[in-house]
Parts: C-alpha cells; structure tokens; sequence
C-alpha cells in the first residue's frame, strides 16, 4: 500500500486518502476476522465503513456510552442481528475503531525515502498530522474525548498511540541536534511541546475557521512558528 503524500497539498492528500479507505478497513477486518461471522471481505469492508462513520457521528453528538446498539442499527439501516455479525459487542466495536484510526495514522505518517535532512522530514510528519487529522476529525475528536471513559487496556493503547506520534517527533529532533541542525538541549521535552500544535487543529478547528485559516494556513504557520522555536533555542 503507497503512503499518501501531502508534498502536493491538502486536496490531493484528501484524496489519495480516501482512495485507500477499503485498503484500511481490510486491515481492521484482518486484524478482528475472529469476532466477524460473515466472511465475504467487500461486505464486511462495506459495512464497517458504514458502522465506524455513524458511531463516530452519534458518539461526538452525545457520547459512545450513551450510544445503544439500537441507536446505531437505526443510523445504518442494518438491523441489529445483523450489526452483531460484524462487530459481535460495543467493546468490540470500540476496538475496531481505534484500530482503523491507527492504521490510518501508522501508514499516512510514513516519511519518504526522498526525504532525508532531519528538517525536510520533520517538516513531512508536521504537516501529514495536520493533514490526516483534518481528514479523519471524527475519529481524532472521538479518541481524545471519549478516552477518559475507556477501560484501563484501551485507555493505555491510546496514550501509546498518542507517544509514538511525540516520539516519532523527538527522533527527528535528535537527528537534527546530531547533524547540528537543531540546537535543541532537551528533545523529549520540545516534542511534547510540538504535538498539543497538532492537537489545537482537530479539537478546536472552529477558532481558526472563524479567523478564515484554512488547513493549508494552519499548516504553514505552525511549522514556521516551530521552526522559529527551534532556531531560537541556542539563545534561550
């Protein structure tokens, strides 16, 4: 499966993410095929597109816990017999949901072998989060949100989830400050700086809307003014 690219811009990486939507479930599916009795790979990518798209849309409305079974069946049309062949329980479904986010992530945040300064490849991972995140809002607002009401084992698999992302961040930095092209003392402490940038996007997106800042804007801006943090930080 290609990486998307996000060098050409926000559209473009839209779409190329789209067009790899089946290509993700079918990793989900593949991953969960145990608790799936139906069998047929393009009913069930089919149908669990549709399951993830309507929990996510119910969920952000008013929450995964209050979201009944029945709920769900009404919002997809499948009846819940049905639903019950694909995602066999709520927990379950929960799983699944955060598989396909992480999927997504791991194989969108790929850097390019092209890439090679520590800066160009800091740039890639920068912009690709914003980019997916704007693409995948739902799952990104549902992650963060409804974490605090997931069980012990889930709620540690997204905060992993959370730290590869900084850590993935805090090795470039390294890469940078051993080519001498960062001169960052403390790089775990800078990425855990960085990554709430990325977050402002996706949890309050409104704010820059209501400013007329479009993903692209936000995008260059942030990295600018993180460049400016970095190339600031032999002086502080």
């Amino acid at each position: 499966m290609t990486t998307p690219s996000a060098h050409a811009g926000y559209p473009a990486f839209h779409r190329q993410v789209c067009s790899r939507r089946d290509d993700y479930i079918r990793e989900v599916f593949a991953r969960h095929q145990e608790a799936i009795r139906v069998k047929k790979e393009s009913v069930v990518v089919r149908k669990l597109a549709a399951i993830f798209d309507k929990t996510l849309e119910i969920s952000n409305r008013h929450g995964f816990q209050a979201m009944s079974v029945r709920d769900l069946s009404e919002a997809t049309g499948i009846s819940m017999g049905s639903l019950y062949s694909y995602i066999e329980s709520k927990e379950r479904l929960l799983g699944m949901i955060l598989t396909y986010g992480h999927v997504v992530v791991d194989h969108t945040l790929r850097i390019p072998e092209a890439l090679t300064g520590p800066r160009e490849r800091l740039h890639h991972v920068l912009r690709t989060h914003v980019y997916i995140t704007e693409v995948m809002q739902p799952w990104f607002y549902f992650s963060y949100m409804e974490s605090r009401h997931f069980d012990r084992d889930t709620r540690e698999q997204t905060i992993a989830g959370e730290l590869r992302t900084e850590r993935l961040i805090a090795d470039l930095l390294d890469e940078g400050v051993a080519q001498a092209v960062f001169p960052v003392r403390d790089t775990g402490l800078t990425a855990a700086l960085i990554k709430p940038l990325l977050q402002e996007w996706y949890l309050k997106r409104w704010k820059y809307r209501r400013r007329g800042i479009g993903v692209d804007d936000y995008a260059d801006r942030m990295i600018a003014f993180v460049d400016a943090a970095l190339n600031g930080a032999a002086e502080t």
